[in-house]
């Protein structure tokens, strides 16, 4: 389909997905939600790594769009529109990494929160200002960003406004690497082929057994470990890995 707020590359094994609505420094209206929903139906039929940006224009996403914020009613919260979809990319089949350069603010903060793995700029800021304008983070952040940063700082975030700057986000946990502009994509990248030099269920097992809920374990550890002892590719790479060592 053709792409009004996004704009998608492919490439082996992955799928860059560029938030691209530069005049409203990219704010998450109902428009970007649907095509989000259209890249992940098509993700789960095909399952890829995807990276998700802002490009590297100093604004990955500033939030969701306000003015459409303010016309929304009880009805609109209930249905989860922005929670919706960002669940849906938590749960996509192959791992999800947010690139971030510039503001992640509000709905934009939670949509990177929503990615597996974080990588950002030198340039990069993290906020929850919704208190401030009369709602709570509701896409996501009360319940992510404490596991993410632990309680304290995100009550702080949630509560009193505060903004992590790229070296605060790297030091509580938040980002895996600071890198320049230039290197944003790159170092995405890199961390993808990384991935994608694994199993490629053993990736989609690995992430399911990580966001389980607690009371899955060590159930689903076991059952997806029988899945993958009877897989071809564990043979092949264990047969491969025996075959290196013994020359």
């Amino acid at each position: 389909m053709g792409y009004r707020t996004l704009e998608l590359q492919e490439g082996e094994g992955r799928v860059t997905v560029r938030l691209d609505r530069p005049e409203r420094r990219n704010a998450i209206d109902l428009e970007m939600v649907r095509e989000l929903h259209a890249v992940c139906e098509e993700l789960e039929r095909e399952p890829r790594v995807m990276i998700l940006t802002g490009g590297t224009d100093g604004v990955f996403a500033a939030g969701a769009d306000i003015g459409q914020l303010l016309r929304r009613g009880a009805a609109d919260a209930l249905a989860g529109i922005n929670l919706k979809i960002f669940q849906r990319i938590r749960e996509l089949p192959m791992p999800t990494v947010a690139a971030v350069d510039g503001h992640a603010l509000g709905g934009g903060a939670e949509l990177a929160y929503a990615c597996d793995l974080r990588i950002a700029t030198d340039r990069a800021v993290f906020g929850q200002p919704e208190a401030a304008l009369g709602i709570i983070a509701g896409a996501g952040a009360t319940w992510r960003l404490p596991r993410l940063v632990g309680e304290s700082l995100a009550k702080e975030m949630l509560l009193a406004g505060r903004r992590l700057d790229a070296e605060e986000a790297r030091r509580f946990g938040l980002v895996t690497a600071v890198v320049p502009p230039e290197r944003l994509l790159e170092e995405a990248n890199a961390l993808v082929d990384r991935m994608l030099r694994n199993g490629p269920l053993a990736l989609r097992l690995s992430k399911l057994a990580v966001d389980a809920p607690e009371g899955a374990h060590p159930a689903l550890e076991l059952v997806a470990q029988a899945v993958l002892f009877e897989s071809a590719d564990k043979r092949e790479r264990m047969t491969a890995f025996l075959n290196r060592r013994r020359r």
